[in-house]
């Protein structure tokens, strides 16, 4: 089947960044937000250069051609990003930034619209429709007092800025990005969004010194590292190359019901409202994704065989 390599990474995605919150959260009771963020996205870096530099090796022709992109999206869709998501949860609640978080496909649909012209179908805008609902039932469990009591603030205006950030990420790295490969479209900016993080985790005071940070705090900044950076980024970045800005976003609405598992399966309840929510946003992103239409025309192809050699 078409692509279903590349649906099935997607997914992996969702699953590791649903995760990143559970570990983030545990993480930053030993690190501060901005020494978490220079190590993982450090590591990560470091690994990534590694892969490139045996895989491929240093294309000087192609670094030299797409030096300002890559310093651009390193800036943009690691650093800006980053920030401007942790830094908004500080003055907002994590139902607020999660919900300014779920319109990122829409965001995102509109900038590629515009900007590489890709179509906005009547079949992607209703997945977007649907699963943009699932994330509201999954964050609210089904509550209509809980949705309505957020007030605006200014930290959902800076996770906006954050959200704008990882759509722009997406859309402007295939604009601009000439002749690269995938990996060296992740690992560049990478190096240059690591460098700012860094950079800026010097100015801040971490609540615990290394030496007695547990096993457990350096785990939970590994797996992000290795998992949701270097393997997340990649992937996000070969789902775009392949199928797309608009269709690779959606899977951006899974992250919320990952986490929700996730804290189900240490305790947390889960609500119907909340497990309807999680049908509606699989249904979404099925639906405006294009893969429920690809199982079908394989079902097509096996029950009327003969219509498909006529064609």
């Amino acid at each position: 089947m078409k692509n279903l390599s590349v649906y099935l990474m997607l997914l992996g995605f969702a699953v590791f960044t649903g995760a990143t919150f559970n570990l983030g959260k545990y993480a930053v009771g030993y690190f501060s937000p901005a020494s978490a963020a220079a190590w993982r996205f450090g590591i990560a870096a470091i690994v990534l250069l590694l892969i490139l530099i045996v895989k491929e090796g240093v294309k000087k022709t192609t670094l030299s051609r797409n030096l300002a992109a890559y310093a651009a999206l390193g800036i943009i869709g690691v650093f800006g990003f980053n920030t401007l998501f942790f830094t908004g949860l500080k003055y907002t609640s994590p139902i607020s930034g999660a919900l300014i978080m779920g319109t990122n496909p829409i965001l995102t649909s509109v900038l590629a619209l515009f900007l590489l012209k890709e179509k906005l179908t009547k079949q992607r805008m209703a997945g977007i429709g649907f699963a943009f609902i699932g994330v509201v039932l999954v964050i609210t469990q089904g509550s209509w007092e809980t949705l309505m009591s957020q007030s605006f603030s200014k930290g959902d205006l800076i996770i906006l800025g954050g959200n704008l950030c990882w759509a722009s990420y997406g859309v402007l790295g295939r604009k601009w990005v000439k002749d690269s490969s995938s990996l060296e479209t992740t690992a560049y900016p990478m190096l240059i969004g690591a460098a700012a993080l860094i950079a800026v985790s010097l100015f801040s005071r971490p609540p615990a010194y290394t030496p007695h940070i547990p096993l457990g705090g350096w785990g939970a900044i590994l797996f992000m590292a290795i998992c949701t950076t270097v393997l997340g980024y990649l992937w996000w970045n070969l789902g775009i190359r392949k199928i797309g800005a608009g269709k690779t976003s959606l899977f951006f609405n899974l992250v919320p019901v990952v986490t929700m598992i996730i804290s189900a399966m240490t305790g947390t309840s889960i609500t119907y409202p909340q497990l309807l929510g999680v049908g509606c946003v699989i249904l979404g992103v099925l639906t405006a994704s294009g893969v429920l239409s690809l199982f079908n025309q394989k079902t097509e192809s096996h029950v009327y065989p003969e219509a498909v050699k006529t064609k």
